[in-house]
């Protein structure tokens, strides 16, 4: 094993910006700092342990499903293009040690092993999520998967051209454990999904879930809830062949894990940097790591605040990383910029069935001591007389006395899902239902009802509240 160290900076005197994580938060804050300040001014180093960057991998799903039918089109931006923007992207190299008191990072090329040293002005962490593997007999063995990276993506596609049974287990039911288990069915698999709530999509609230579980099951999908996965059994060749519950038994060929992320800290943790209740690393409004002055972090690995509940979360989306490595990237090339926090808005979609949330449940209103309204709606994404109109379900959440909205949820068919963006913009500027019912939203019969399923959800929730 070989050991060197990097000196600080370089011999012209410009500052050197260390990046962990070659994704969505990382290469924008690198790009972005390129973009602030030349090569002779700001050496840019980037680490990546896997094999590829800036990929979408919200789009694995249909990749591993066959609707998107080539891996590369996930790919914004190949190692070379970052290379010759002058970052220095180190491929296949994992970060094994943050020296905060030094300032430097050890890292750890894969495939040879050679660890070496390298000095930082400025550090930006960005090493994501991990897939949440339970701690069962039979998690690790072959043929059991993750779903989190192009790499996880390829795994998979590799398991399902040498698997000869037709048999899916999906283990979880949020939206990556929906979305695979559809890309399964469109495989031609047999897939059970094994949940542990009352309903899938645990981010809606249960009577929401539940329009959900009847698309799955419609398209085939075996859907069973309020189960625990109590271990996964193995064959005589060490592949997996079923997963147990306390009420059963469920053969697999394949299975998935479906069952949500964890921010990938160890590092950070290990170098002493402040951690919130969720895991994820805590950060001022301009990204920068709590009591650092030259550390940032952004990206899956980062907890985020919510301005409806003012209370800090971990939501792991492509859309949050992005942003929040362009504020980065603004500030570590001299700038200044803010990422002042999120309403946790997010859509999917089962087959032709679209599924949008933002803002609260009532879970989540309750726990942070919110009283509230809900009333839930049935209309259609256009005008009932025009030809393909479809019916659609809106629910709305809104505080007692204030009326201020707290969240809302969607579920329909083509139409529904984008409409939460109405939502989503009425949460970021602290609107009221009542507020909202004025709303001037673009109107015509292909495109609506005079009166749009959101702003008939808010009439109706402003009536609620003025009767409470």
């Amino acid at each position: 094993m070989s050991m060197s160290t990097a000196s600080r900076g370089t011999s012209r005197g410009a500052e050197r910006l260390v990046v962990i994580g070659g994704d969505a938060a990382g290469m924008s804050a690198a790009s972005q700092a390129r973009r602030m300040k030349g090569p002779d001014e700001l050496q840019i180093v980037a680490f990546e342990r896997g094999h590829f960057t800036s990929y979408s991998a919200c789009g694995i799903p249909y990749w591993v499903g066959g609707d998107v039918t080539e891996r590369d089109r996930l790919i914004a931006r190949t190692p070379q293009e970052h290379r010759a923007r002058d970052i220095d992207l180190r491929m296949r190299t994992e970060v094994t040690e943050i020296d905060v008191e030094r300032g430097r990072v050890r890292a750890r090329d894969v495939d040879s092993g050679a660890e070496s040293w390298t000095s930082y002005d400025k550090l930006v962490i960005a090493t994501g999520a991990r897939p949440i593997r339970p701690d069962l007999p039979g998690a690790d063995a072959p043929g059991v998967h993750g779903v989190q990276t192009l790499d996880d993506g390829q795994e998979l596609l590799d398991t399902l051209a040498r698997t000869r049974g037709r048999r899916a287990v999906v283990v979880g039911a949020g939206y990556i454990g929906v979305e695979m288990a559809e890309a399964l069915i469109n495989r031609g698999y047999e897939v059970t999904v094994v949940n542990r709530g009352r309903e899938p999509m645990s981010t809606l609230d249960p009577d929401m879930g539940r329009l959900v579980h009847e698309a799955m099951e419609g398209l085939g999908i075996t859907m069973v809830n309020d189960a625990e996965v109590t271990k996964l059994l193995t064959g005589d060749d060490g592949r997996v062949r079923a997963v147990v519950t306390d009420d059963g038994e469920y053969p697999a060929d394949v299975v998935v894990l479906g069952i949500g992320v964890r921010p990938e800290t160890g590092l950070a943790k290990a170098a002493g940097l402040p951690l919130g209740h969720h895991g994820g690393l805590l950060t001022d409004l301009a990204m920068r790591v709590r009591g650092q002055e030259n550390v940032w972090a952004g990206g899956d690995c980062v907890e985020v605040l919510d301005l409806v509940s003012g209370q800090e979360r971990h939501i792991a989306l492509g859309t949050h990383a992005n942003k929040h490595g362009q504020v980065i990237g603004t500030n570590a090339g001299g700038g200044y910029a803010t990422f002042p926090g999120v309403v946790g808005t997010a859509v999917s979609k089962v087959c032709d069935l679209e599924i949008a949330r933002t803002g609260l449940r009532e879970k989540d209103a309750r726990r942070v001591g919110l009283q509230f309204e809900s009333v839930t709606i049935e209309s259609t994404s256009r005008a009932g007389y025009y030809p393909g109109a479809s019916l659609m379900t809106v629910k709305m959440l809104a505080e007692c006395r204030t009326g201020r909205l707290l969240g809302v949820q969607i579920v329909g068919r083509e139409g529904a899902g984008k409409r939460v963006d109405i939502a989503a913009v009425a949460l970021t500027a602290g609107m009221t239902v009542e507020q909202m019912t004025a709303l001037d939203l673009g109107y015509a019969p292909p495109f609506s009802p005079v009166w749009d399923p959101v702003l008939v959800a808010a009439r109706k929730a402003a009536v609620k509240v003025r009767a409470s």
